[in-house]
């Protein structure tokens, strides 16, 4: 009797899934049905529930850029990109979301040791390096317990020489964690949402514009003063603009 009852809260339980499909499944049935504003607004409920994730703000970002949104597809790719610096269709969608701006601002490239060190801890998030990190303790302690009972000499050195060697790459997965997070949590950025957003000389209206900016254009944020925030694009040149202009990543 028990399992016939257990068999039928299974059955009932999958029949209410089948009838009641998650959220993220009703974007995906709205997008596809290219209903891109029933989509978004699915996604971004996503989002008010904490539920983050590298597909829901990479469909969010593909949602925009099918309504020529430009801004708001290239903020949504950024996040995304946050999450998981290596994914490739994020990255070639946000190459397609940035040919639509209409600033053309040329990059300064990095060069020599600190180019290379940048490059090499931006393949991964904060979060990798920190699983990393932990799955290396978990090989470390298990090494050094193989190692506590081993009692054969030979045996004994190779796994101590490498519980060491496993250990200092965990140390250096911490390292690296700490440090890319650094990075992502002190150099903020923001992306243009307005139309066109003048950048001043001064954080005031009274100030001379030096220039303006466009939609979709992304700028560190270096400063904010009294409702005004100060800019740095990717050339170096720096300007203040009304906050009320970008959105931050």
């Amino acid at each position: 009797m028990k399992k016939l009852v257990l068999i039928f809260l299974i059955f009932v339980s999958a029949a209410t899934q089948a009838q009641n499909p998650t959220l993220f499944e009703e974007a995906n049935e709205a997008y596809t049905n290219d209903d891109f504003d029933t989509a978004i607004a699915k996604y971004e409920e996503i989002l008010e529930n904490g539920k983050t994730s590298v597909a829901t703000y990479y469909n969010l970002g593909n949602a925009h850029y099918k309504l020529n949104n430009v801004a708001p597809s290239i903020y949504y790719y950024e996040k995304a990109l946050q999450l998981d610096p290596t994914d490739e269709d994020v990255q070639n969608n946000i190459e397609f979301a940035r040919s639509m701006t209409i600033d053309d601002i040329p990059v300064i490239e990095e060069t020599g040791f600190e180019k290379r060190i940048n490059q090499f801890l931006s393949t991964f998030s904060y979060n990798t390096w920190a699983y990393f990190s932990i799955a290396l303790s978990v090989i470390f302690a298990v090494l050094f317990i193989f190692y506590y009972f081993s009692r054969k000499p030979l045996i004994k050195r190779a796994l101590f020489g490498f519980a060491i060697f496993i250990f200092l790459l965990g140390g250096i997965s911490v390292f690296f964690a700490f440090h890319q997070q650094e990075i992502q949590f002190n150099n903020q950025f923001a992306i243009i949402f307005t139309e066109e957003a003048a950048i001043k000389n001064e954080p005031s209206q009274r100030a001379d514009t030096a220039f303006n900016l466009h939609e979709g254009t992304k700028a560190k944020v270096l400063e904010d003063y009294q409702g005004w925030v100060k800019l740095e694009l990717s050339n170096g040149t720096q300007g203040w603009t009304e906050n009320n202009n970008l959105k931050r990543l």
